[in-house]
């Protein structure tokens, strides 16, 4: 498929989901919404073996939802647009290779939550995230009141959301909401050096380790050790399991599938 808002480019087995929407601040509108449920679908089908998200141009990763089109929205069509939201963020979150968010300038409301849905953040040094619905009189609605505590903390996820704080890269590093940060030049090129490393793991070890991760946060303590137990045991008799440990025995490299 091609899209006039975004577009998903291809590298081998790494699809990289590019909003491409630089006059506007890659701001996320309806349109290009769909666009993203159908990317997310396409990346899915096609068995990416990692996921990129990022912004075109060296402004913004994205800035944001429409607020021009929120501006007069009643309660049953904001419910919708939340729940169009919630559905990309859960598909980011459940897609079953890693994702990786290359924050390359502003992340703020819906732009700072895609890149919560993402398993790794790397930050430009020229980046802002937040969440700053607040000064636009709503609260985050596709998921940042509890991605954001679960990544920074309850305490000061709540003083970025009452606050609407933005946060430059150094500070999103020492709160623990992206992972890295790099020299605005060398995003592009450190994230695809990530993103092919990844794509060479062994693809089933590494879903299982996601939806591992993922039900730490999604289900109680012993529900989630049940659930490593049960993926962790799985993986026993695959071809990358078999291979991997004969290779370590055997002291060379492993061909994973």
């Amino acid at each position: 498929m091609s899209w006039d808002t975004i577009r998903l480019d291809w590298d081998d087995d790494v699809a990289t989901l590019v909003i491409d929407r630089p006059d506007q601040m890659n701001a996320l509108n309806v349109q290009t919404l769909d666009a993203i449920e159908e990317a997310l679908a396409e990346a899915g089908e096609k068995e990416a073996r990692c996921l990129v998200v990022t912004g075109e141009g060296d402004e913004a990763f994205v800035a944001g939802a429409d607020i021009s089109y929120m501006t007069d929205l009643g309660p049953a069509a904001a419910q919708a647009y939340a729940e169009q939201g919630h559905r990309i963020a859960s598909a980011i979150e459940s897609f079953p290779a890693p994702t990786i968010a290359a924050v390359n300038g502003y992340a703020f409301g819906g732009g700072c939550e895609l890149a919560l849905a993402c398993d790794l953040r790397v930050a430009s040094e020229r980046a802002l995230l937040g969440q700053t619905e607040i000064d636009l009189g709503i609260i985050p609605g596709w998921g940042g009141t509890q991605r954001l505590p679960a990544l920074v903390g309850d305490e000061l996820a709540r003083r970025m959301i009452f606050f609407g704080e933005r946060v430059d890269a150094t500070d999103a590093f020492e709160r623990g909401l992206v992972g890295e940060v790099v020299a605005h030049d060398e995003l592009r090129d450190h994230v695809a050096e990530m993103a092919e490393e990844l794509a060479a793991k062994p693809k089933f070890a590494l879903r299982a380790a996601k939806e591992a991760l993922n039900a730490f946060h999604n289900s109680p303590r012993s529900t989630a050790l049940e659930h490593e137990a049960r993926a962790w045991s799985g993986l026993f008799g695959t071809h990358d399991q078999r291979e991997g440990m004969n290779a370590f025995v055997e002291k060379r490299d492993a061909d994973f599938e």
